[in-house]
């Protein structure tokens, strides 16, 4: 017995050790990772806080379908979207947040420590800042997929300025779309508003500057069937909604301004979202939630630019910091 018992043990003292438990508790935790993630990463992890960002299916947000930024302060030749997404993600690993690719499918901010799921792990974090962004309203074309980012674009205050002395489209008939047309008609030769109905939603203003603008024209009752072109948009195809007849407008870019989907479904019946699901703050950058903060265009729906989204990850950080301290 003895024998058995002693080739027992050493069989046992040569058995690999367990690898140690995935950590999953954290000081903070920042969901997305955009320019509002990653900056808040790098503030709560220089304050010395143990943070943890989950990147989301879409490492980088929006600026990784972007192709030329222009308009990020520190890059005088400008920078490609994806290019700069890694320059920020760098930065943020080398402050010490530790970044996982990975998305949240599930929230408990109800009791604290605060937990956010993803489909293999449960984390938990004292605080947590919300930074899933949005995503811009598309038409469903096959070409928006095509030339995205070769003529097709989202924000005119993004991509304006490559479409100088161009024939552009916007579609949509809201304030945004009236506010991206007046925007274009500083580089645009002419801008084709395209809208499915014979009347704007947009507010009386928005329509008065739109309407006065000689470089603006309107074509009514019409939407968008087709994007064509070579290697770049070259033509779009318009369809009229009453008579189905369909006509060829040739144009250098498509400008998309039919509003925004904030991503935060996951936060309903958790913190308070305003009528179109945007994340309502309360005080400074806290939600209606003690404790749980957001940055970025999941509660902004005035400015939506990488540098704004980037400001309010900063100050969301600043706010964690002195939440965590007094708590």
């Amino acid at each position: 017995m003895a024998a058995t018992s002693e080739n027992t043990v050493q069989v046992d003292k040569d058995k690999p050790k367990s690898p140690d438990k995935k950590k999953t508790k954290y000081d903070v935790i920042i969901i997305g990772a955009g320019p509002a993630g990653y900056t808040a990463g790098i503030y709560c992890a220089r304050a010395r806080h143990d943070t943890l960002i989950l990147s989301g299916i879409l490492p980088g947000g929006q600026l990784v379908n972007t192709t030329d930024v222009e308009n990020y302060p520190g890059f005088a030749e400008g920078i490609m979207g994806p290019d700069l997404m890694i320059i920020m993600r760098k930065q943020t690993e080398k402050m010490g947040a530790t970044i996982i690719d990975d998305e949240a499918v599930n929230v408990d901010f109800r009791h604290k420590p605060f937990k956010v799921l993803t489909a293999s792990e449960e984390y938990e974090a004292r605080a947590v800042i919300i930074c899933t962004g949005a995503d811009y309203r598309r038409l469903g074309l096959e070409g928006e997929k095509t030339f995205a980012g070769k003529g097709v674009s989202y924000c005119a205050t993004c991509d304006g300025a490559f479409f100088r002395n161009q024939e552009l489209v916007v579609s949509g008939g809201g304030d945004s779309a009236m506010e991206e047309a007046t925007f274009l008609t500083k580089f645009a030769s002419t801008v084709h508003v395209i809208h499915r109905r014979d009347k704007l939603r947009a507010s009386k203003i928005m329509q008065e500057r739109a309407f006065s603008n000689p470089k603006i024209k309107f074509h009514w009752n019409k939407e968008i069937e087709a994007i064509s072109g070579n290697q770049k948009v070259q033509s779009v195809t318009l369809k009229d909604t009453k008579t189905g007849e369909k006509t060829t407008l040739n144009v250098g870019g498509v400008f998309v301004a039919i509003g925004h989907e904030p991503n935060s479904k996951i936060f309903q019946n958790q913190v308070e979202l305003d009528a179109k699901g945007y994340v309502v703050l309360k005080n400074k950058t806290e939600t209606s939630v003690k404790g749980v903060f957001a940055a970025g265009d999941v509660h902004d729906h005035t400015y939506r630019q990488a540098i704004t989204a980037a400001g309010f990850g900063c100050m969301a950080a600043i706010d964690v910091d002195k939440y965590l301290a007094e708590n």
